[in-house]
């Protein structure tokens, strides 16, 4: 294989973070509009069902069009973020709808699915033999990504929640040029040429292709609603113990921290495999959620510390995971391996999400993240079958 040029690996992981940087741009402004625009109590779950059902949409005709198997996959990488961040700018003109901010939000959703799993993709076509390092640089980005618009919503857009939506949108389309002009294809890339869906789901029938994709649902069930309701729990922790804590500044540290998670993990698996890092990350979230309710008795600190851990471990196992699913994978579908993984991981963040939200009608917050320890558990049972089977 001929040295792969050294621009490769930070254009993917820059363009990764500025595409899905997207993301969780309606939730970061969620705060402000809520109040302006009247919104409903259980907002925060809708909007972020709303962009994960578009995902998992979008993932779905990925995978059952083999999209990225078939096609230029930077092609495809940029003309979905040109396409999300359009979706995702047009809530400024939606004249405070709350059915247009969903529908944009969905909109978005679908288009993220030409950015997150089509860089994997692409990033495991360019470093097929250093591929849990690589994915975790880029998943690192993801996370990035996923919190900057927290950031922004701390420093200055906390008086007005348009910029959030106009920063990420310029750089969504930034991330999708780069990819496209400067990274291209990469030398493993194996071009399927025939297209049914049968094919997206012929990747189930290798047993440990299914063992860690189990793996990464367990993990999926805990990352994004816990990510989904760090603001609820920071605001909670504040009132009750009458701190005032800057909730955006603290989602983005805590969030942000699991970028130092993937990057870590991600070198540690050159030694000791992707299998063991993402067994050890996964073992860690599981008992801090069966602790968390212990947390808040405990000083702002402490409370602040063990926050930031959990953001640190919760995706520490994603890359980790990535690569487990395209290391087990037919090689001519990997492409559709990973996008039909992520379609169904991300389908399960909906009823974690909604779970929760409707707990919060017959629980403490303080119990709520508690409950998401069911996925950690059944994602370490299969987990462990890999590592038993190497």
């Amino acid at each position: 294989m001929n040295k792969i040029p050294k621009h490769i690996l930070p254009v993917i992981v820059f363009a990764q973070f500025a595409g899905t940087s997207l993301w969780f741009a309606g939730n970061a402004i969620l705060p402000q509009i809520q109040q302006t625009w009247a919104l409903p109590k259980d907002s925060i779950a809708q909007v972020t069902s709303s962009v994960m059902l578009g995902f998992i949409g979008g993932t779905l005709i990925f995978a059952l069009t083999s999209l990225a198997d078939r096609f230029n996959a930077s092609k495809v990488f940029f003309l979905s973020a040109v396409l999300g961040a359009l979706f995702n700018s047009a809530v400024l003109f939606t004249g405070e709808s709350f059915g247009a901010l969903l529908l944009f939000r969905f909109l978005t959703g679908i288009c993220i699915a030409g950015i997150y799993p089509v860089g994997m993709k692409i990033a495991s076509d360019w470093f097929d033999g250093r591929l849990g390092k690589a994915l975790g640089y880029l998943v690192g980005a993801l996370v990035i990504g996923s919190a900057f618009p927290h950031l922004l919503n701390h420093f200055g857009a906390g008086y007005d929640w348009r910029p959030v939506l106009v920063g990420t949108s310029v750089l969504g389309i930034s991330g999708g040029l780069l990819m496209y002009f400067l990274v291209g294809e990469g030398p493993a890339r194996v071009k399927s040429t025939s297209f049914s869906p049968k094919e997206a789901f012929r990747v189930f029938q290798k047993k440990e292709f299914r063992w860690a994709a189990f793996g990464y649902f367990g993990h999926m069930w805990e990352l994004y609603t816990f990510w989904a309701f760090i603001p609820l729990v920071l605001t909670y922790y504040s009132e009750t113990q009458s701190i005032n804590l800057p909730i955006s500044l603290w989602t983005f540290i805590i969030m942000a921290l699991g970028m130092i998670g993937c990057v870590l993990g991600g070198i540690v698996s050159i030694r000791k495999g992707s299998t063991k890092v993402a067994f050890g990350f996964l073992l860690a979230s599981g008992i801090l959620c069966l602790l968390s309710p212990m947390f808040f008795q405990l000083p702002p600190s402490v409370f602040l510390v063990l926050l930031c851990f959990w953001g640190f471990v919760v995706i520490g196992d994603s890359a980790q995971f990535s690569s487990l699913n395209a290391q087990k994978a037919p090689i001519e579908l990997k492409g559709t391996a990973l996008t039909i993984a992520v379609s169904v991981g991300f389908f399960l963040t909906i009823p974690s999400i909604q779970l929760l939200q409707l707990l919060t009608n017959y629980i403490g917050v303080e119990w709520l993240l508690f409950t998401l320890a069911i996925g950690p558990a059944l994602g370490l049972l299969a987990t462990k079958k890999l590592i038993d089977n190497p």
